[in-house]
């Protein structure tokens, strides 16, 4: 039988087409194993670059979704290892639609959502005002305000253009008392609306006020309230 395959070149001949065809299946057919990938989805903030001090971006679109092409047997993508951003310089104050980009040097994004922003740039600006003292609590007939000062009397309100534009006062809240009494402390000023309700967008300096104050009963003489 070993004379009979020695002597077959038919037989030969079939070995070495089958050699060479699985020498070039192996050689030229990418390993599904070793070039197989898997897919990654990371959300990231999205942050902005190229504004100067005195503006700000408002952006509906806090995050973005990014999908990244990781090769199998590769670390998994920690989100700090991407950024999204938006470069908004030379820009001034308006509307824009603008690209997000994506800041990945060592992997393939795969996709990108949102691929862009649209955003409102605007001025921050700061403007100094009177101090007013709003009294919280249940107020007495009997019991009047004799004398009341805040020290400084104006504070610094710094916010975005359309901030400023709803807030109707700077005011610190004094508790109103039942009884006669002195009132001495340090309180928080807070930019207000006209119903009184408090712009927490809006910072204001210094950001303690001294408050004094004297309540007494109506039978002694006030003095005009400063």
């Amino acid at each position: 039988m070993l004379d009979r395959i020695r002597n077959n070149s038919g037989l030969k001949f079939l070995s070495f087409v089958i050699a060479v065809a699985g020498w070039a299946y192996l050689r030229l057919t990418p390993n599904p194993v070793i070039a197989a990938r898997f897919v990654q989805t990371l959300t990231v903030p999205i942050a902005t670059t190229g504004l100067p001090a005195d503006e700000i971006a408002r952006i509906a679109d806090r995050q973005a979704v990014v999908v990244i092409d990781v090769p199998r047997g590769g670390v998994a993508v920690e989100p700090r290892e991407v950024r999204a951003v938006l470069d908004l310089a030379g820009r001034g104050p308006g509307v824009y639609n603008v690209s997000l980009a994506v800041i990945a040097p060592k992997f393939s994004i795969k996709s990108l959502s949102p691929a862009s922003v649209t955003l409102d740039v605007e001025r921050i600006e700061q403007r100094s005002v009177p101090v007013s003292v709003h009294y919280t609590g249940n107020v007495r007939g009997s019991i009047v305000v004799a004398e009341a000062r805040v020290e400084p009397s104006f504070a610094i309100m710094r916010a975005p253009t359309s901030d400023l534009e709803h807030v109707s006062r700077v005011q610190v809240d004094v508790p109103f008392p039942s009884a006669p009494a002195s009132f001495d402390a340090m309180l928080r000023p807070i930019a207000a609306d006209e119903h009184g309700a408090e712009i927490p967008a809006v910072g204001i300096a210094p950001n303690l006020l001294r408050v004094r104050a004297k309540f007494v009963t109506t039978n002694v003489t006030t003095k005009t309230a400063r």
